[in-house]
């Protein structure tokens, strides 16, 4: 290309981009949206980087956040809460309260799990032959009984879950988190999103809503290549992508010196650097090869079934291990609406063994004690079934948000416990009932950040994940 005679656009367009990943620029490019009135005023030589790592408001427990996302919403009488009294009422009528639902309306009955529990660990935490391996960890982890939300409606519970309402346009959690406390690695992103498929309501999962779009999760994906585009095409070397990126930056640096007031060119000039030095930074941080065949085992990547699963797992330790605030992990598969004793089975058969070997890595490397890991799904399951599956003999379960099982592991929380329950059978939070917001500004809380503090404006109000009302959960905290 003929550099002398082409605009300013060209030259971005196929100097630049023809060798920075697509990933890279999507999120880096966002970078320059934040910028404070304080911001606005320094110099704008000086590059302003809105994911420099930021103090938190108070002493944290935990610097990083690995999100386990049960999509579909795993039953809580069938994993984590056992309900003798199912055994007793199975397949007897069940009389329904006359509450706003979508399900199939009709006649229903009781549905007893038909996995067996038995206890684990000094605690004596019950825990369903679902998850036998995860099991072996029930020592570190702290379980909530009794969470609940509003909807039963797959696409609203998921967004209230991972952003705090039950509508769209809102940040998620991850977004909000990066926004409070930056992150320790500028070289990656700090928030990434490792998933399963297409989710329930798309990507606002891990939008940025209303914040500005720096911080946003970036996708990585499955298989052998998470990031695509990741190096410049074989006839641009490295130094000559490097020649290119120093004559754009001349050319930018003599646009912003007429332009001082706009303190936010700054910060993009800078991150077409970053994006360079991100080319370097990511094929190492997602290289699973580099790992012993112990930990392959260890995480279920030498089978068939926990491949897929294990591997977003191996992928997310090493990227908590190199700095990245929040990681977002996947794994669908869990409304079973009929035949739940087929469809959580196969579902848990593919997490299983990776949380376990999850968090058994992370404990030996001593990465569990300032990493939070967090296990749940957007809502609970009933515990009758439809007249329909009754007859077939394969009873399933349908959505219920009015009794939610998570937990919480390291960073900070008070291991080996159990947090309030759910009535006689398992079908609403009844003891010590805390709403998805409690668990929100909890987590929150772990990570050293208030939620009454961590704010920002729009629609002509101050604006939390955590909206009004909500309350740290101080049971959770060690």
């Amino acid at each position: 290309m003929n550099w002398k005679c082409c605009t300013r656009r060209e030259l971005l367009a196929h100097g630049t981009t023809a060798g920075l990943a697509g990933v890279a620029l999507q999120y880096l490019l966002g970078r320059e949206a934040t910028v404070t009135g304080a911001e606005s005023s320094a110099s704008a030589s000086q590059s302003i980087s809105p994911l420099t790592a930021k103090p938190p408001h108070f002493p944290a427990r935990a610097d990083s956040v690995l999100f386990l996302m049960m999509e579909g919403g795993p039953s809580q009488v069938d994993t984590f809460d056992p309900k003798s009294a199912l055994e007793r009422v199975h397949g007897e009528l069940f009389q329904r309260e006359n509450v706003k639902t979508n399900q199939v309306k009709g006649n229903r009955y009781f549905v007893r799990s038909p996995f067996s529990f038995r206890s684990y660990g000094q605690c004596g935490m019950q825990v369903s032959e679902l998850f036998s391996e995860t099991a072996q960890h029930v020592d570190d982890i702290a379980f909530i009984r009794s969470a609940y939300g509003e909807s039963d409606n797959h696409p609203a519970a998921v967004f209230q879950y991972t952003t705090g309402y039950p509508i769209q346009g809102h940040p998620s959690m991850g977004a909000w988190i990066v926004y409070g406390l930056g992150c320790e690695n500028e070289n990656l992103p700090a928030f990434v999103v490792l998933r399963d498929g297409k989710p329930f309501g798309g990507t606002t999962s891990w939008g940025n809503g209303f914040l500005p779009a720096t911080f946003q999760g970036v996708q990585f994906r499955g298989g052998d290549k998470p990031v695509l585009d990741l190096a410049p095409p074989a006839s641009i070397s490295r130094g000559r992508q490097q020649d290119t990126l120093r004559l754009v930056q001349a050319l930018n640096g003599e646009h912003l010196r007429g332009r001082t007031e706009f303190a936010d060119l700054a910060s993009r000039i800078a991150s077409y650097e970053l994006a360079f030095r991100m080319q370097s930074e990511i094929p190492r941080a997602i290289d699973l090869a580099a790992e012993t065949a112990a930990t392959h085992k260890l995480y279920g990547l030498d089978a068939d079934t926990t491949r897929a699963f294990g591997s977003r797992c191996l992928l997310a330790r090493r990227l908590i291990e190199q700095g990245v605030r929040f990681v977002q992990v996947w794994s669908g598969g869990w409304d079973s609406h009929d035949d739940v004793a087929t469809g959580h089975r196969n579902a848990a058969a593919q997490v299983d063994r990776p949380i376990a070997g999850l968090l058994t890595d992370l404990k030996q490397r001593g990465l569990l004690e300032r990493t939070l890991v967090v296990w749940g799904g957007e809502f609970g399951r009933t515990v009758d079934t439809t007249e329909a599956a009754h007859k077939k003999q394969k009873p399933g379960r349908d959505h219920n948000p009015r009794a939610m099982t998570i937990w919480f592991a390291g960073g900070g929380v008070r291991s080996g416990t159990v947090l309030g329950a759910t009535d006689e059978f398992g079908e609403r939070a009844a003891e010590n009932a805390h709403h998805l917001k409690d668990v929100h500004a909890t987590l929150l809380h772990l990570l050293g950040l208030d939620h009454e503090r961590l704010s920002a404006y729009h629609g002509g109000r101050f604006q939390r994940l955590t909206d009004i009302g909500a309350a740290v959960i101080p049971e959770l905290i060690a």
